[in-house]
């Protein structure tokens, strides 16, 4: 399953920082889920569909 935080957060104009401080987490975080190298928790993953005004399922298509 790929992930298309890293299009969807260029495109609402947000920094990997700002991103990850919207959601809580650190910006380490937010790089390593952009590059599948860690899957996000499912309060997380709603957390960063709300701050890119999109849905989980848009989030993690396959």
């Amino acid at each position: 399953m790929k992930n298309q935080i890293n299009t969807l957060r260029n495109q609402v104009g947000l920094t990997q920082q700002e991103l990850a401080a919207a959601c809580g987490v650190s910006r380490q975080t937010i790089n390593a889920i952009e590059n599948d190298k860690y899957d996000p928790t499912l309060k997380l993953a709603f957390a960063l569909a709300h701050s890119l005004q999109t849905t989980v399922d848009e989030l993690f298509k396959q």
